[in-house]
């Protein structure tokens, strides 16, 4: 539907809203004021902000990791005959077992590992892969097996089903996304109240025209809504602005904990207000904070290098953060990414779309060290690595073992969970 002609940029309908809100304000869903047509279901809550409460926060490789220069078997001569160039050295490697290392730019989740705070899951894929960025990153976002569609997120349907009864008067949100627009992850068959972020630590209402387009929305609807719609859009925005003052607030005033020396990139400026917010004590659940880049068809040398290099010091400085301020025993961190690069490098110093890899889950009550079986690369040339992990195992895993809900319920089958936590 059009907008109001005075004020083109003002949606009219709670589906424009939030069509809008999807793509880039980052608001509230709900508020207890939404008229009753609208809320056709019990919205899910998060149990109070108590202390002991779990939270997990998922960190996205967009583009498509290559897992064999991140995690790599340098006792294997077939690495090495597929990589002639882009093999990593053994001298080079950060070891994690006799035959496996890490990047050598991973220095800080090195040391992470020595510690046990950080486990390593090996060949992590699934069945009939598909090597499209759209289609695979539905895959892991949706959990779904390689030959379905679904219209929802394994983090909504566990928003879904993890409680009922959301509190009337709360306006906290219980999934937190840094990210330029909301993961598909987070969709529900329910509304949850969710909140956005833009990377590199700004808050995305410092856009004053933005600012001015709201508080028109809540002072003066738009002429020829329907009573019943504006009264939810002046609402829902107020709760929305009343949000985004108190996460300002809490970034504003944060102080990272000793030790915990941030690198200057957006990618770690994320997690720090992540750290910011759980400290805030807020009863979100999931955060969710993404590094892109990893599409590495050319020059894959320097910049996997350089997207390790923020990853590794970018997690450690985020667990140092969290170990000053007492919170390391309540969150875990897992990395994801839509698959992993093809075992042979192709003719411009780059690798193509493959199929498995490591992820990582870091935290101080996680089961560090190797996880899973290592890929073999008994492979001729171009052909892709066999999964040994199903991924919806590691979900499984966050679920059951983690955050304390049924994973059968939310991954539609039963995945078995893997010792990590």
């Amino acid at each position: 539907m059009s907008s109001n002609p005075t004020t083109p940029f003002l949606p009219t309908t709670r589906r424009e809203f939030l069509r809008r809100s999807g793509g880039g304000l980052g608001l509230l869903a709900f508020s207890r004021f939404a008229p009753s047509f609208l809320v056709q279901s019990t919205l899910a809550a998060t149990p109070a902000p108590e202390k002991d409460r779990s939270i997990l926060v998922l960190v996205q490789l967009a583009g498509g990791n290559d897992g064999l220069n991140t995690l790599i078997p340098f006792e294997d001569p077939d690495y090495y005959r597929l990589r002639p160039t882009l093999g990593i050295a053994k001298d080079q490697v950060l070891r994690a077992s006799d035959t496996l290392g890490l990047h050598p730019s991973c220095t800080a989740m090195h040391q992470l590992l020595q510690d046990g705070k950080l486990a390593i899951v090996q060949n992590v894929g699934y069945p009939n892969p598909n090597r499209s960025h759209f289609r695979s990153s539905e895959i892991w976002e949706t959990a779904s097996a390689s030959d379905a569609f679904i219209s929802t997120g394994w983090i909504g349907r566990y928003l879904d089903n993890a409680c009922t009864g959301a509190p009337a008067d709360s306006h906290d949100p219980v999934a937190v996304h840094i990210t330029n627009g909301v993961p598909q992850s987070f969709v529900g068959e329910h509304e949850h109240p969710t909140f956005g972020l833009l990377p590199g630590g700004g808050n995305r209402r410092d856009n004053e025209e933005t600012r001015q387009l709201l508080e028109t929305m809540i002072s003066k609807p738009a002429e020829g809504t329907e009573n019943a719609n504006a009264t939810f859009l002046k609402h829902t925005l107020m709760d929305a602005l009343v949000t985004e003052k108190k996460v300002q607030r809490v970034l504003d005033v944060y102080r990272p904990g000793a030790g915990a020396n941030y690198p200057g990139n957006p990618f770690a400026a994320s997690l720090r207000n992540v750290a910011a917010l759980i400290s805030a004590g807020l009863p979100t659940r999931v955060y969710f904070v993404s590094l892109s880049g990893f599409d590495t068809h050319t020059n894959q040398v320097r910049q996997q290098a350089n997207l390790l290099t923020q990853l590794s010091d970018g997690l450690a400085a985020f667990q140092r953060d969290l170990e000053a301020h007492q919170l390391d025993s309540q969150v875990a961190t897992m990395t994801f990414s839509e698959f992993g690069r093809r075992p042979s490098e192709n003719q411009s110093q780059g690798t193509d779309h493959g199929t498995a890899a490591p992820l990582f889950v870091m935290g101080s009550r996680v089961k560090g060290g190797l996880h899973g079986t290592a890929p073999s690369l008994k492979l001729e040339r171009n052909q892709d690595l066999t999964f040994s992990t199903d991924f919806r195992q590691v979900y499984a895993t966050a679920l059951d073992r983690w955050l304390d809900c049924p994973s059968q319920t939310v991954l539609g089958g039963k995945f078995e969970p893997l010792p990590i936590v």
